[in-house]
């Protein structure tokens, strides 16, 4: 199988608990502004965490980077990973390239992100995105990027099923502003957003989040910029021995959370499935045996 470096994220929450009470509460900020707090100055980042700089420096020197300017440089190295093309990845992968066939390595791989993504899901934050995605007070908006947006659709398909008030956003800017008139302070927009990040899903992000809508962020390890804007994140493990970047972690946890909402709404979500099904019968939709 192959290895998936670790990334600053990783690292952090693996060393949490043998960190000082000072340090933990600087990590647990870092982890919550991943990784923009990493790359403004030692002041900006103690200020941010209610922290002492020496504090910064410290938890720096205690990862093993000898220093804020290491830690910031390791994080800067992981952001430019989502620069990566389709050709640079594939010449990475082929490289070293295992004697087993494809088809085990390939699946190994995915075992292993979807691990590693588990793993590493705050239960508190997957539990608040249940609930804002399940309060039929608030409507849903969905979108995503040029390899993404497939997920928002399926995404759509079945929360359309689960409840009313599901629109999807297709990601093109001259589309934004007709929904970003129809949202309302407190409604959810679910973004998918994996490297390469796209400027016009930030824009939409930024906009939306200006009007005060509740975003809910799937993306990546080195986490898309929409992040800054996100009420809860999910990052996902996405390398495998391809040109592309695999989404199949994000799918689980999108399915899981889908899974969480129609737990929350049973009652109103069969009622409406039961009318579903009626129309489907109706209208003759599918073939029968």
């Amino acid at each position: 199988m192959t290895a998936v470096t670790k990334s600053i994220e990783d690292q952090l929450r693996a060393a949490i608990e043998g960190m000082t009470r000072a340090e933990k509460q600087l990590a647990s900020y870092i982890l919550r502004h991943y990784p923009m707090a990493l790359l403004g100055s030692v002041t900006q980042l103690a200020k941010g965490a209610e922290v002492s700089s020496p504090t910064v420096v410290r938890l720096a020197k205690k990862m093993g980077f000898g220093g804020y300017p290491g830690l910031q440089q390791a994080v800067r190295d992981e952001l430019e990973a989502q620069l990566v093309s389709p050709l640079v990845k594939h010449d990475r992968w082929t490289g070293d390239v295992p004697d087993t066939h494809v088809l085990n390595r390939f699946a190994d791989a995915v075992l292993g992100n979807l691990q590693a993504t588990l793993k590493q899901v705050d239960h508190a934050q997957f539990d608040l995105a249940a609930a804002l995605l399940a309060d039929p007070a608030r409507r849903i908006f969905a979108t995503g990027g040029r390899i993404t947006l497939p997920i928002a659709e399926y995404f759509v398909t079945h929360m359309k099923v689960i409840r009313p008030g599901v629109e999807l956003l297709e990601p093109v800017s001259n589309a934004w502003p007709p929904a970003l008139l129809e949202m309302r302070e407190g409604d959810v927009l679910i973004v998918f957003d994996i490297r390469r990040y796209e400027n016009t899903v930030l824009q939409l992000v930024e906009m939306a989040a200006d009007q005060g809508v509740e975003v809910i962020l799937f993306t990546d390890p080195w986490v898309s910029p929409a992040a800054a804007h996100a009420r809860a994140r999910f990052s996902a493990q996405v390398e495998v021995p391809s040109a592309w970047d695999s989404t199949v972690a994000i799918q689980v946890l999108v399915e899981t959370l889908m899974a969480a909402v129609q737990s929350l709404t049973w009652e109103e979500t069969a009622a409406r499935m039961k009318r579903l099904e009626a129309l489907y019968d109706r209208a003759r939709f599918f073939r029968r045996k």
